[in-house]
């Protein structure tokens, strides 16, 4: 984690030439609606490893990631870290009952989100139902999401962790790329490791287990699916 110095750009139409609109939380306003909406949010731009938000900080901005993957953490009493999720873009993120954070958000590689100050994205909300249950809609997904990790984190084998991770987090991307069996994983060994309560050696040593066997070859930026039965297979054990 190190400190922002996020560039922003200035104020325009942003809406006309954005890549998530279709599947974001915008997806439910009308052309005119539209016009409103772009001028309550501001295109800001973060570096590697910079921060977007971080835990127990007040909320004030709400984000939506238009590029890049991010992120989420939160800070065990003794130090430790356990990722709870990674942002792709689409996400909406920042919305919460408590107004602060309950969680961390750090950039993996460049990210560029939509901020939205939440006052104004508040009365903007109030007067369109439509809009509050797409942002429902997004909270139950998400809320499906920390279900599954809940199941993850439980008592299962390295090898089904991770394979369940690698197929997760494949179709995620399928909505961005469409189908595929190269999997980019933008995020580190160390990251992959505090999302699944692994060490990561731990990681390691199962990758290569996983390509021994046949399952898996490790590429540059992330992995083919050689056998995709198998790691079903093994991730539905």
């Amino acid at each position: 984690m190190k400190a922002s110095v996020a560039m922003i750009e200035p104020n325009c139409h942003f809406c006309s030439d954005c890549a998530v609109r279709g599947f974001a939380v915008c997806a439910s306003l009308d052309p005119a609606e539209l016009r409103e909406f772009e001028h309550l949010g501001r295109r800001v731009h973060f570096g590697s490893g910079e921060t977007v938000f971080s835990e127990e900080d007040i909320t004030t901005s709400f984000y939506n990631l238009l590029e890049g993957v991010m992120r989420l953490y939160k800070l065990l009493p003794d130090g430790r870290r356990q990722i709870v999720g990674f942002a792709l873009p689409g996400d909406f993120l920042g919305m919460n009952t408590s107004g602060r954070h309950n969680f961390s958000a750090d950039a993996i590689g460049a990210v560029t989100v939509c901020q939205f100050a939440k006052v104004p994205f508040g009365r903007f909300m109030e007067e369109r139902p439509h809009l509050l249950r797409r942002i429902n809609e997004l909270a139950v997904r998400e809320l499906s999401q920390a279900r599954d990790h809940m199941v993850l984190l439980g008592r299962r084998a390295a090898d089904e962790k991770l394979a369940s991770f690698l197929l997760g987090w494949r179709l995620r991307l399928q909505s961005l790329n469409g189908v595929s069996d190269m999997v980019p994983l933008p995020m580190s060994r160390q990251d992959i490791a505090d999302y699944l309560g692994l060490t990561i050696e731990t990681v390691s040593r199962t990758f290569t287990k996983l390509e021994r066997h046949g399952a898996i070859e490790i590429v540059h930026g992330g992995i083919s699916l050689r056998d995709p039965a198998l790691v079903e297979a093994l991730a539905a054990a």
